[in-house]
């Protein structure tokens, strides 16, 4: 069965860490962002590699300097 919850407002519960939260939720942007610039620079990749002759060396090569330049500007 379902615990009875407090209706009272959060504030009078136990003291929140603010500065854990925002930590916490910085980190998670900053992967999120990471993540992002890897997946599309793999894509690119890949569509480098299969649509023209380049091969996997080239698309390789294509995939770390999409990461290296997109760190730089995000960074």
């Amino acid at each position: 069965m379902a615990e009875k919850q407090p209706d009272a407002p959060a504030e009078t519960g136990a003291i929140m860490d603010y500065e854990e939260h925002e930590r916490t939720y910085k980190l998670f942007l900053t992967i999120a962002k990471y993540a992002c610039l890897v997946a599309a620079a793999l894509l690119i990749a890949m569509a480098f590699g299969f649509f023209t002759s380049a091969g996997l060396i080239s698309s390789t090569i294509l995939f770390l300097l999409i990461c290296a330049l997109g760190y730089w500007i995000l960074g």
